[in-house]
């Protein structure tokens, strides 16, 4: 079985509904554990994945979330799958100068999350559908900015050009697969947010810092694709 087949087979077999997110290490683990526990926080069970994986006290169930899209581009280089990511410009609004994969806002005109990945793929990089095929989906994923993210798996095969759209999108990159499925890679880092300490996974990958929702939907990835065959 190729890396490709191998890949699909992951994403396409039945999986739990929903998923908490590659295993602590136990560096991870030793940190996490000098938090207090709050005596009200819901079990991993009652809540969908996202930014509150790490922090269960920023979870807010019930509040309204914007829904939006994103796609996962695995490329098939001959070398091996890479990972596509952007870099945001320096002056968006939302999330600015920061790594991610290409989406955005799931609009009227969109038929289901799919549509809106692809759409906001090629508006933002110039990547045209032609090239994509999409394979599936990873755990929907809660940012504390409020948004509800789809993140839509696709294969994307080479040659292909990219165009930038120079408002949004600063850089497009390319990381090996294999970096992130190599757990050593991942790392826990923590800031104060509102007054509190908050916890985010961090890859830094030569001069990239790639966190925070993009970390953790990653760290998905890395988690399905390193699950055994049954």
């Amino acid at each position: 079985m190729s890396e490709f087949e191998r890949i699909l087979a992951r994403l396409k077999a039945p999986r739990e509904a929903a998923r908490r997110g590659s295993p602590l290490s136990p560096a991870e683990r030793a940190l996490l554990a000098e938090r207090p526990s709050p005596a009200d926080r819901p079990s991993p069970a009652d809540r969908p994945r996202g930014d509150h994986d790490l922090n269960p006290d920023f979870y807010e169930p019930g509040r309204r979330s914007t829904q939006a899209a994103v796609l996962v581009p695995l490329v098939k280089r001959l070398e091996g799958p890479t990972i596509l990511l952007t870099k945001r410009t320096d002056h968006l609004r939302d999330h600015a100068g920061q790594i991610s994969f290409p989406g955005g806002r799931i609009e009227k005109e969109d038929a289901h999350p799919e549509a809106a990945a692809l759409r906001e793929t090629e508006e933002e990089i110039g990547l045209h559908p032609r090239h994509i095929e999409l394979v599936g989906r990873l755990d929907t994923y809660l940012t504390r900015t409020g948004f509800e993210v789809t993140p839509v798996v696709g294969l994307v095969t080479p040659p292909f050009d990219l165009t930038l759209d120079s408002f949004e999108v600063a850089e497009a990159f390319e990381v090996p697969l294999g970096f992130f499925l190599d757990q050593q890679n991942r790392k826990m880092h923590s800031r104060v947010w509102q007054g509190r300490e908050r916890y985010f996974y961090v890859y830094p990958y030569l001069d990239y810092f790639i966190w925070g929702a993009t970390a953790g939907m990653l760290s998905n990835l890395a988690e399905i694709l390193a699950e055994p065959e049954e």
